[in-house]
């Protein structure tokens, strides 16, 4: 029997904020708008939302370049011009030549889906307000084959943006926000469980003490993210390192710091 209601997955751990925010986006029939540092699962969670309710998931990954228009359909003029150049047949059917984004996908799916829209705020900023009518009223019009393509099941869809632009107050009104909090040393250790079988519990121990001295050194300018967390216990459990001189030595320091400064501040912390 489906769940009716999201808690998360077997390889997800979500806070009950967070599990809330998405019932109620989904009862509203509301986008979820998502968040959050870099590394905290904003991505993520529509895979998870996909798992937990055996749905298909359609990813639309927004990039400085990306245009509304892309997330609902192509008309491919030249490979038509192309073929009719060369004699090709069903040149005149233009149907042919309309090819669907993601966005369109999901619009055409039989069956309700995961529309994930994600880092929203790399694109320009019209771009959110160009989606409005289209998240709105879940149809837009092809003008070439005069068809309108219209959800059958309106989609569950997850936005996520790392703040980098600010959005439109017209964009936010008709989402569900929420803030993903850097998780807490309980709520991360049960997201490493869920990566790790037998985990060392001191090399556990000494590496989120280490993790989290990091995070709160405040001339660190790239703090790290749970995703390398989780690759530095990998490469300390491979390199069978000591977990009491983890603190002291700081091994494979770059696969959890990724800038020269930081590393400098970091290193010169270490002593003590």
């Amino acid at each position: 029997m489906q769940e009716t209601k999201f808690i998360g997955s077997k390889e997800y751990v979500a806070s009950p904020e967070l599990m809330a925010a998405v019932d109620v986006a989904r009862a509203l029939e509301k986008p979820l708008l998502i968040k959050g540092e870099p590394g905290t699962g904003k991505t993520m969670l529509a895979q998870a939302i996909s798992d937990a309710f055996d749905m298909d998931l359609y990813i639309w990954n927004i990039k400085s370049t990306t245009k509304a228009q892309d997330g609902l359909y192509v008309y491919d003029t030249i490979q038509r011009l192309y073929d009719s150049q060369f004699g090709a047949e069903g040149v005149d059917d233009i149907k042919r030549y309309i090819k669907l984004g993601k966005l369109g996908e999901a619009f055409k799916s039989e069956k309700q889906v995961i529309l994930l829209i994600d880092e929203i705020d790399k694109a320009d900023l019209e771009f959110p307000n160009d989606l409005l009518w289209e998240l709105d009223r879940m149809e837009f019009y092809i003008p070439e084959t005069k068809e309108t393509i219209k959800a059958k099941t309106r989609p569950i869809v997850i936005i996520t943006s790392n703040a980098e632009k600010e959005l439109p107050d017209a964009f936010l009104r008709r989402c569900i926000f929420h803030y993903i909090q850097f998780p807490e040393k309980q709520e991360m250790e049960e997201i490493v469980n869920v990566h790790f079988e037998n985990l060392d519990e001191n090399l556990l121990k000494y590496a989120m003490d280490t993790f989290y001295w990091i995070r709160e050194i405040k001339d660190v300018r790239k703090k790290p993210s749970t995703s390398e967390l989780i690759d530095w216990l990998h490469a300390l459990s491979i390199g069978g390192i000591d977990p009491e001189t983890i603190r002291k030595n700081l091994p494979y320091l770059g696969v959890l710091i990724k800038k020269d400064e930081d590393l400098d501040v970091i290193k010169k912390r270490s002593i003590y």
